[in-house]
């Protein structure tokens, strides 16, 4: 029985969860054209396909009626299309309404979503402002532990808080005299800040750097281990800002964070000495700071903490912003065997980073002085820079092959200046007459060969004595690195090597 054609689109929206393989293609193709349209466009779209579906059914029916003395079993299947074609258009429009309906009922929830929830922002700023009105500060102490949970993970809360003047009544809560007041207060900062620069800055201007100062004075009597990693952790987070950097520097805070990593009463936690070596850190970017941190015992302490391979990285990282000091390069160079700490720092295969920084100082500390330079060879650094230009990183190479270069043409001028200073001592002799200036020309011959013979002498003593020091150092460092004991005792062989070696052996 012939069939007449019909109008898909109705099928293709009411039918596509349960379309076949086979009409896959039309199906895809028809959703990606509703995609790419807005719902009005998409609305209107449809409505166009719905006016063309009743057209054609309506041609259909007049073909049908044309023809109905000549077929007559094609009018009943006539009356069914165009029952059909109608019944397609309702749901076509059902289906548009009930779009608009979900359209205006999800845009309405989220409007009111966001209502409530800057509603409750507000709540939470009306109670900091005003909670401490007569309930003893437990309200506003309420309102802080709000805050910090809310901006632990919203960044536009954060924003939104600030906006509504959280700020001003948190730093004034720090002048409570109740410790879970200070607390609540000090962790809603924090998290205030996270991220947020703005947000930072108003922190810093609205005084709360130096209320904390005064939570842990030495005369204060509510600080308490909390309190003190609080605070520690707010200025770890404050002083990222390069802004703020100079402010909490001569505020006073670099001593606090140094007893904090110190420890020295035992009270600070793991997470506070963390912060604490971090803010240091960040603070030590500015060159207004070192000066700061060299009133502490910060450096020595570093330079003998440098054996923890947990905070080795962060201390050499500090100390490559002090040494760019003159004053830093002098407090590192003032420490006892400093220099031998560095040098075994760049045996550390296991840690390229820490080799970097470490070759870092001791080349601006060689590059700036000439006592540094001396320090280190006598530390042994010539051969941990050989074994660094062959199996360090590129950096490290780089930097040991600076350091090298630099050993080296500090050498060569000792040599130049010690023969000039030989040959000019003997060339200022007197010289009186023709006759006995022949002589004296043979007796100054004589006198130049002798001397260039004891001077070559001599230098090869001191050849043969640096060979025979940087072997015994090279020694050492094995019987270290095997874990042998230290009162190990090379056998004969092996001093026989190391009396009689020859200058191959050193980089000059």
């Amino acid at each position: 029985m012939a069939k007449c054609h019909r109008n898909d689109i109705g099928s293709l929206l009411l039918n596509h969860a349960t379309s076949n393989n086979a009409s896959a293609a039309t199906s895809n193709s028809g959703f990606n054209i509703c995609k790419s349209l807005s719902a009005t466009a998409l609305r209107r779209k449809l409505l166009c396909l719905i006016s063309c579906g009743g057209s054609s059914s309506h041609s259909r029916r007049q073909r049908c009626d044309s023809n109905s003395d000549k077929i007559p079993e094609n009018a009943q299947e006539c009356k069914q299309l165009t029952e059909c074609d109608e019944a397609r258009s309702e749901n076509l429009c059902d289906l548009l309404n009930l779009a608009e309906i979900r359209e205006k009922r999800d845009g309405e929830a989220e409007a009111r979503q966001k209502a409530d929830a800057l509603e409750k922002l507000k709540r939470v700023v009306t109670e900091l402002q005003c909670g401490d009105c007569g309930d003893g500060g437990d309200k506003s102490k309420n309102a802080a532990r709000d805050v910090r949970s809310i901006a632990k993970e919203n960044a536009e809360a954060r924003a939104m808080l600030a906006m509504l003047g959280a700020i001003p009544p948190l730093v004034g809560m720090l002048d409570s005299e109740d410790v879970d007041s200070q607390i609540a207060a000090l962790y809603a900062l924090l998290n205030l800040g996270i991220g947020n620069d703005v947000n930072k800055a108003a922190i810093v201007k609205a005084g709360a750097v130096h209320k904390m100062l005064k939570l842990i004075e030495p005369s204060s009597e509510t600080m308490n281990p909390s309190i003190s990693g609080a605070i520690a952790a707010n200025f770890l987070g404050l002083s990222a800002l390069d802004s703020n950097k100079a402010i909490i520097g001569s505020s006073g805070a670099i001593p606090f964070l140094v007893n904090t990593l110190l420890n020295l009463d035992n009270r600070s936690s793991l997470q506070a000495t963390q912060d604490a070596l971090r803010a240091l850190y960040n603070l030590s970017i500015s060159p207004l700071n070192v000066t700061y941190m060299l009133e502490t015992n910060l450096v020595p302490f570093f330079m003998n903490a440098l054996g923890d391979m947990e905070v080795s990285e962060r201390i050499l990282s500090i100390l490559s912003n002090i040494v760019s000091t003159p004053e830093g390069r002098k407090s590192i160079g003032a420490v006892h065997e400093a220099f031998t700490i560095l040098v075994d720092v760049l045996s550390w295969n296991d840690s390229p980073a820490c080799q970097e920084k470490a070759s870092y100082i001791l080349m601006v500390m060689a590059h700036k002085g000439y006592g540094h330079r001396q320090a280190m060879i006598e530390a042994g650094i010539v051969s941990a820079l050989l074994e660094l230009t062959l199996i360090g990183s590129t950096l490290a190479q780089k930097r040991a092959s600076r350091i090298l270069e630099c050993l080296r043409v500090d050498k060569g001028k000792q040599v130049s200046e010690s023969y000039c200073s030989s040959m000019g001592s003997i060339v200022s002799a007197p010289i009186c007459g023709s006759s006995s200036a022949s002589m004296a020309g043979a007796s100054r011959r004589e006198t130049v060969g002798e001397e260039d013979d004891m001077m070559m002498s001599e230098e090869k003593k001191a050849v043969q004595q640096l060979v025979k020091l940087s072997l015994q150092n090279n020694m050492r460092r094995i019987v270290k690195r095997a874990n042998l004991p230290q009162d190990f005792v090379p056998s004969d062989h092996l001093k026989c090597l190391t009396t009689t070696s020859t200058s191959k052996s050193l980089p000059f």
